[in-house]
Order: structure tokens, then C-alpha cells, then sequence
């Protein structure tokens, strides 16, 4: 997916809340839930209708989100641990890295944040069905179920225009 075909929206008071498809943003802004803050180059065009590509756009009424936990998703996991391997610090990129129970599910260890970190192939392998400490391995950091405002502000670096809408 191209980078300007996604779109950050703020609730009404400019805290971020999503980042979502270009069509979704363009529908919100027609159906006038949402207006335009800040623009990338050239227009999204309908049979009747011509709108700027948004990049931010902000809703007119403010909405309270419960606190919602974020699934410990492989994707979930690889973001909160920056693509990279949590035992040797390599960043072999997204596909290169795998899922390690840190107690294996051999040995009764869950699927949940706290046990589950990024590893590369050589050091999941090295591991294997074992605890870090019996294969002379230690963790670079420890795991941590991730808030949800957290995982968007881990991926607002990816558009410049998106900066001045994080928390400093």
C-alpha cells in the first residue's frame, strides 16, 4: 500500500485516534463527520465530487474510546518490539523475524504479551524448547502488553506531517 493512501484522524480535540484507507477518510469528510487538516498533493475524484487527498483529517465530534486492549498479534508483537530480534538486536525486517515463547508451549508457556517477544531465525533456533537462561540467552527488554495510544504513536513516524500530532 502506498504511503499517502493512509490517513491519521483525530478525535475532535487533535489527539490521534486511527490511521485508516483513503476511502474511508475521503467518505467521513463528504458525509461532513470529519474536516480536512492537512492535505497531501492532488485531488481523490468521484462522478460528482472532487476532495484534496487528506493526510490528517479530524472528526467533528469528540469520541470516547474505551480502553480497549490491543490482541497480541504477530504483527501487534513485531511493532512494540521495533522489528527487532529481542535476544541479539539484529533487524533482519519483518519477514526474517519470528514469534518466541519465552517459556516454551512445550513447558506450558501462553501466547500472551508478556511472553511472547521478535527473535530472529538463528537465535529462535538456538533457543529452541528452551527458557533464555538455559540456552545463555538474555532479553534486551522486558515484554509488555502495549496500550493502544502507544501502537499508533510507535507508527506516526512514517508520515512527516503526522509529528505535530503526537504527544511531546
Amino acid at each position: 500500500m502506498e504511503p499517502d493512501s493512509r490517513v491519521l484522524v483525530l478525535n475532535a480535540s487533535y489527539e490521534p485516534l486511527h490511521i485508516v484507507p483513503l476511502h474511508r477518510a475521503v467518505k467521513l469528510l463528504l458525509l461532513e463527520k470529519a474536516e480536512l487538516v492537512e492535505a497531501n498533493e492532488g485531488h481523490v475524484r468521484g462522478l460528482n465530487c472532487s476532495v484534496q487527498r487528506p493526510s490528517v483529517i479530524r472528526l467533528n465530534r469528540y469520541v470516547k474510546l474505551p480502553q480497549m486492549q490491543v490482541p497480541c498479534t504477530r504483527r501487534a508483537v513485531l511493532q512494540r518490539d521495533g522489528y527487532t530480534c529481542q535476544y541479539c538486536g539484529a533487524s533482519p525486517g519483518a519477514e526474517a523475524l519470528t514469534l518466541d515463547h519465552i517459556v516454551p508451549r512445550a513447558h506450558g508457556g501462553m501466547t500472551t504479551w508478556d511472553n511472547v517477544v521478535a527473535a530472529c531465525r538463528s537465535c529462535n533456533g538456538y533457543k529452541a524448547n528452551r527458557v533464555p537462561q538455559a540456552a545463555n540467552l538474555t532479553l534486551r527488554t522486558t515484554p509488555r502488553q502495549p496500550t493502544r495510544v502507544g501502537m499508533l504513536h510507535a507508527t506516526l513516524h512514517k508520515h512527516a506531517v503526522w509529528h505535530a500530532y503526537t504527544y511531546q
